[in-house]
Order: C-alpha cells, then structure tokens, then sequence
C-alpha cells in the first residue's frame, strides 16, 4: 500500500479522532495546570476531518507547542512525562515530532529524547529531518544507538536511515550512494530481534532498488551459517528475487536454472467478476539428476486504464525439489479493487517464474463491472 494511500485510509486517521485529542489534552493538563487546553484543542481539532493521517501526527505536535509555556527544553521535559500516559503506541509518535518541528537546533539533546521516546512509538520519522540536516553528524548517534542494549533503540538505527522509509520522504543522499550506512547494517547484521531484523531486511531492501550491485556485494560478504543473517538476507533481496536476479537467488542456494517440467498449468475460472477469486494451480516435476532448491513464484499481467498491461509478481513458495520428484502447487487469489490497484476488463496473462524463468503461461478474462465504463 502506497504511502499516500495509507495516510487516507479512514481507520488509521481515526487514531487522532477527537476522543484522542481530547485524551492527550487531559493527561497534558494533570502533569501542568498551565498548559492551556482550550488552546490545544481549538487548533488540535480545527479541520480535523481533512487532514490525513500524518497531516494530524504533525497538528499534534504543533498544538502542544502552542499549548505549553516553556521553552524546547522545558517543554521537552513536559512531553518526557506525558508519553508513558498515552493510550495508543502511534499516538506517541506526536512526541519525537515535536523534537523534529522544535529541537533541530539543539542537536544532542534532541537525539537523547528521539532515544527515550521511540520505545514507545517510534521516532523513525522525527529522526530523518536531523538526516536530511545534518547526515554524517546524525548517522554517528545512530550508529551508538545500533548497539544499545533496547532493541527499539537499535530498530531505530536502521529503520530511521532507511533511505526509501515508507509515510516520509527519501533521503537521497543515501539512495546515491548508500555506503555511510555499512557500519549501521554491519553491526545489526545478526541481531538477536527479529524486530530490528525486519527492519535491516527492509532497509537493504531500499538499497538494492537503487544500487543493487552494493546491495549484492555487502550481503555476499557475510556468513549465512548465521541464522539470523540468512533471515536478513532472504527478506533484504526479496525485489531482486522477485525480478530474477541470478545473485540474488543464487544467496539462498536457487542461482542456477531449474531444471523442471511444468504441467497441468490452470487458471480457474477462465472468465470472472470484478471481486471474484481465482486459482492457479500445476504441477512441477524435477528433470535433474540431484536435489534442487527452487523459488516458486507468480506474476499477473494486470490490465491498465490505457489497455496496456503491467505485471506485478507475487510470492508462491520456495521448496526443495528431489531428484524426479513431483510437488503440485495451488494458489487463490482475490481479484478486486483497493487503494492502489483499479482492475479494468481484459485477458490477464498469468506467468509461473521459477529461479526467475518463466515456465509456463496460462490466462484469465475480467469482465466490465457493472457501472464502470472502461475509459
């Protein structure tokens, strides 16, 4: 789900709905008779119900500055004290926007409260404005963070300097060249926590869309005897695996060509709705004469708004194939709209890729849906 499209969503605005704001302007007036409620909550609420979901994470912030009366420090303190009394862990997220919006000026203390609020939250999105400021400086901190003993601390060392961080904007300096990050990934590369783990995945994920090469050659350089690391590595090079990419497949053991024959291949039912399933289903058979490790996936060419088509490949499974062994494989799969895909009618190619190849083709037809003209 796009960015933007989250933002939107209705549910996850609601988690600054009024009864929130009212809650954060409660637990804010029992720690400081002077903070002025009224205050906070006439600019909390003003609009409300236009502005997304980040747009009020920012309003928050900016509200409870208004409604203090101190300076950055002292209100910092304030906002020290009011966190743990929040009631929803994103809610907190407020916090660290203050840091970003207020104490960017104030470097080292601001860097001790984005660590003292993220367990909380998060402060992976306050912490990129210090990034985008001042990036050597801030990758430093970062770095002490990736061997604190909290693993949100350390999730935050890799999370916050993803260069592609999903809800906020791109830290291009690191998307051109992502090298000031090694010593970050290098530290974090077996971390215990599947937590930080994830998050290590994610970033080397990042990378390998702008420099795959760099992406390849820091991976390769690690043991995957590592169980921690070979997670990492598998989850990091999930897009280059997905497009075929022969190093990529050959780190967790499938770089070589399959050697298969795919039969029985099906689409079911050829002909569907708009908000009908379908099932893709055959059978693999192994034409080697040894054990072969093999990743299984698919791609359907979904038709666009100008008849062209696009394709998006999903994951299958990824198995370990005897010699003339069989496995049959099946998969269902929704058809229909949401936040970021419109489907239009047409014939929808649908391609088996294993090791990256394609191996078969099979095909289904969406109908119009009634009421929509295909334009």
């Amino acid at each position: 789900m796009s960015s933007q499209a989250v933002q939107d969503a209705p549910a996850l605005k609601e988690i600054f709905n009024a009864e929130r704001i009212h809650h954060i302007a409660d637990e804010a007036a029992r720690l400081l008779p002077a903070f002025d409620g009224e205050r906070f909550l006439a600019r909390a609420l003003s609009d409300l119900p236009e502005l997304t979901l980040m747009a009020r994470l920012r309003r928050v912030a900016e509200s409870l500055h208004a409604a203090l009366p101190g300076d950055y420090r002292g209100n910092l303190a304030v906002l020290r004290d009011l966190v743990p009394r929040l009631n929803n862990a994103f809610v907190t997220m407020a916090m660290p926007e203050y840091v970003a919006l207020y104490g960017i000026d104030d470097f080292a203390v601001s860097m001790e409260a984005l660590k003292y609020f993220t367990p909380f939250g998060s402060s992976e999105f306050a912490v990129r404005h210090f990034l985008r400021r001042d990036l050597h400086r801030t990758l430093g901190v970062m770095l002490d963070w990736s061997r604190d003993d909290d693993d949100h601390v350390r999730r935050l060392a890799s999370e916050g300097s993803r260069p592609r961080l999903p809800w906020s904007f791109r830290i291009r300096p690191l998307m051109s060249d992502p090298s000031p990050l090694a010593p970050i990934l290098e530290t974090l590369k077996a971390d215990p926590s599947p937590y930080v783990r994830r998050s290590v995945a994610n970033s080397l994920n990042d990378i390998a869309k702008d420099n795959p090469h760099w992406a390849l050659d820091r991976i390769e350089s690690w043991r995957q005897d590592d169980p921690n690391t070979a997670w990492i590595a598998k989850h990091a090079l999930r897009s280059l695996i997905k497009q075929g990419d022969r190093r990529a497949l050959a780190v967790i053991g499938a770089g070589g060509r399959a050697q298969v024959a795919l039969s029985e291949l099906a689409v079911t039912p050829a002909t569907i709705a708009l908000g009908d399933r379908i099932t893709i289903s055959f059978e693999l058979r192994s034409t080697a004469d040894r054990t072969q490790r093999l990743v299984v996936d698919y791609a359907i060419h979904y038709v666009k708004k100008s008849g062209a088509v696009a394709a998006k490949v999903f994951k299958l499974k990824t198995l370990t194939l005897a010699e003339n062994a069989c496995e049959r494989l099946q998969k269902t799969q929704s058809i229909d709209d949401f936040t970021t895909r419109t489907h239009y009618p047409g014939r929808h190619d649908v391609e088996i890729l294993v090791n990256g190849d394609v191996c078969g083709r099979a095909a289904f037809d969406l109908r119009p849906a009634q009421g929509r003209v295909k334009q």
